[in-house]
């Protein structure tokens, strides 16, 4: 009975999500609306393919153009044209090699056990890609759907040929898929979540020396800003491709990522990478069997300060990459401000250092790593 209730109420959630992704999608611009619109091109192509082919050329194996066109609605046009001539040459590869023995041992059961473990071999060629597995779905499609003649097979390769034009037009000539917009979210999530990250950290220090929960809790939160960083990087990729054979580019109507999104993914690895070195420091500190006093009263107040002046820093190098037109170039006089007082708050960390007792080589050691990271985050953040 509650393996029941708990089915039930995972459906429930689930098709709440969905509703939730559907109005999304209505409402505003976003990743569930660029979904659906492929979802929608993809039907669209299938549905043009099939007109054409099977109910006003009545073509005799029609139904290869709208099974081609729906699955070369690709993701990016590139992918689209790139995937269309693997699919073709992989298709052409199944076909002949089908044709040739099918029609040579006249038995298509005997030519399947022949032709199928070599289509399938030479699926895995790497220039084939993804697409190799459609030398094995073309040879069934000869050896199962009738007489194997070479007209039969002519007619295959003419009706895939066609709906893959079918499905790269339409992806390329309606609205074609661009991902600047997921490039945009994904490196402001990063730097979202390395402001709250340290600002958590600003806010606790000054309560004491972090447990060994505290620090682990910091320590996993670091890794994920570390995970947002990297779909960023890959959402940026994304978008580079999806500009290539894109229409959309020449006309002007997309906005292009350029050097300043790129700037940004590689500042923001630089910024997640020393936060996750900084909470591993802390962590092996809380962790050691020593545990070592690195942070008294005044060193807490002053790494406070400077970790609360790094999160100022990234938002402003944030808002000012991330933000276009005017917002974006007021955060200058604003990023200089913060710069300098990220540099104040160096300077007096250095001197703690310098001024701190030498009997205690662990606690020193420990706030030695964390004044190099902090040297190394400072001049990232100054040169930005």
């Amino acid at each position: 009975m509650r393996g029941m209730q708990g089915i039930a109420a995972a459906a429930g959630r689930s098709a709440a999500a969905t509703w939730r992704s559907v109005r999304r999608a209505v409402r505003e611009p976003g990743r569930e609306r660029d979904v659906l619109a492929q979802a929608v091109k993809g039907a669209f192509a299938a549905c043009v393919a099939w007109a054409v082919a099977g109910w006003w050329l009545n073509a005799p194996m029609a139904f290869m153009a709208p099974w081609v066109a729906i699955v070369l609605v690709e993701s990016t046009v590139y992918r689209s044209v790139r995937h269309g001539l693997q699919q073709l040459a992989a298709i052409a590869v199944g076909t002949a090699v089908a044709t040739g023995c099918g029609m040579a041992l006249g038995s298509s059961m005997a030519a399947m056990v022949l032709v199928l473990p070599a289509v399938m071999l030479l699926g895995q060629w790497k220039r084939l890609g993804s697409q190799g597995i459609f030398a094995g779905t073309a040879a069934l499609f000869v050896l199962t759907t009738g007489p194997v003649t070479v007209a039969a097979s002519a007619s295959r390769l003419a009706e895939a040929g066609f709906g893959a034009l079918v499905g790269i037009a339409v992806n390329a000539l309606i609205r074609p898929p661009v991902y600047l917009r997921d490039t945009r979210a994904a490196l402001q999530d990063a730097a979202q979540g390395a402001q709250e990250l340290l600002r958590e950290i600003a806010r606790r220090l000054p309560q004491g020396q972090p447990d060994a929960d505290t620090a682990a809790d910091w320590h996993d939160a670091a890794l994920r800003v570390q995970r947002l960083v990297d779909q960023a990087r890959s959402a940026a990729d994304w978008h580079r491709e999806s500009l290539s054979a894109n229409p959309r580019r020449r006309g002007g109507a997309v906005p292009q990522a350029g050097e300043d999104y790129d700037d940004a993914v590689t500042a923001l690895d630089y910024i997640a990478l020393h936060i996750t070195d900084v909470t591993r420091t802390m962590l092996e500190a809380s962790t050691s069997a020593r545990r070592p006093t690195w942070l008294s009263p005044d060193t807490a107040a002053l790494y406070a300060r400077f970790v609360d002046s790094t999160a100022r820093a990234v938002r402003l190098y944030a808002r000012d990459r991330l933000t276009p037109g005017a917002a974006g170039r007021e955060a200058d006089g604003e990023r200089g401000a913060a710069a300098q007082e990220l540099a104040a708050r160096l300077r007096e960390l250095r001197q703690q250092l310098a001024g701190a007792p030498p009997y205690d080589p662990d606690a020193l050691a420990t706030f030695g790593s964390l004044l190099s990271q902090a040297h190394r985050l400072t001049d990232r953040l100054t040169r930005s």
